[in-house]
């Protein structure tokens, strides 16, 4: 994708008052605009396919609640989601008939906070710097931002949104924290100077080592010896 950048190099040898010094009429310059035009139409195109329009759709359903059309049925909790209709979630059986070639992703459910697998969202979705999890033999990751457990032990890698401890070296701990930075960094994915000079101010006050308390047995000496003076 064509960033800003390439549109200084239309520019690039003349100015465009030198231009028409050289006897260059109007035309070059509206083509160079329309050109520059375009490819800010472009940028802001490739802004707005960095969310797909069923992200926070998805983010927001309620899952795992009884379907209304088969709720006598064994298997009647919705966790589908469609891709393609980006409504609502429904259960196995709504998929088989209303659903049947859409793009459909299941949600699971670990420890009562919604997951999906690695093999079905990275599909359609980018989940570089998201943590996932193997859970029950399947990679995963989470949907949602999830509680911070108390008293927990110290780690050196954290959400950059929510701070919550994360196992390896990721940015979000969920699909929910990346999309919170992304909107909020202008649609790259990427921290402010000053946010991560924030950042790094408050690990380094989390992180700052406690110096070592002195042993109780030490004893402190009181002054500096004196010798005793030499008998004459």
């Amino acid at each position: 994708m064509v960033g800003h950048s390439s549109a200084v190099i239309l520019w690039a040898g003349k100015s465009p008052s030198r231009r028409y010094r050289d006897g260059h009429n109007g035309s070059d310059m509206r083509q160079c605009v329309a050109s520059i035009r375009k490819i800010d139409g472009l940028k802001n195109q490739q802004d707005t396919m960095l969310v797909p329009p069923w992200l926070e759709q998805l983010l927001n359903t309620a899952f795992f609640r009884v379907c209304r059309s088969h709720g006598d049925a064994a298997r009647s909790e919705c966790n589908m989601y469609c891709l393609d209709c980006n409504t609502d979630a429904f259960c196995l059986y709504c998929r088989s008939s209303k659903h049947e070639d859409h793009q459909v992703i299941q949600i699971r459910r670990s420890s009562y906070h919604d997951v999906v697998r690695v093999s079905e969202i990275q599909k359609v979705l980018d989940i570089s710097g998201v943590q996932t999890y193997v859970i029950n033999g399947a990679r995963v990751l989470f949907l949602n931002e999830r509680p911070q457990p108390k008293g927990g032990k110290t780690v050196s890698h954290v959400c950059e949104i929510c701070g919550r401890n994360l196992v390896d070296a990721f940015r979000f701990c969920s699909l929910g924290c990346k999309l919170v930075a992304i909107k909020r960094n202008n649609g790259d994915g990427t921290s402010t100077k000053e946010e991560e000079e924030l950042r790094e101010g408050g690990k380094q006050d989390i992180y700052r080592p406690t110096p070592p308390t002195p042993s109780s047995s030490a004893r402190r000496r009181k002054g500096i010896p004196h010798r005793a003076p030499f008998r004459s």
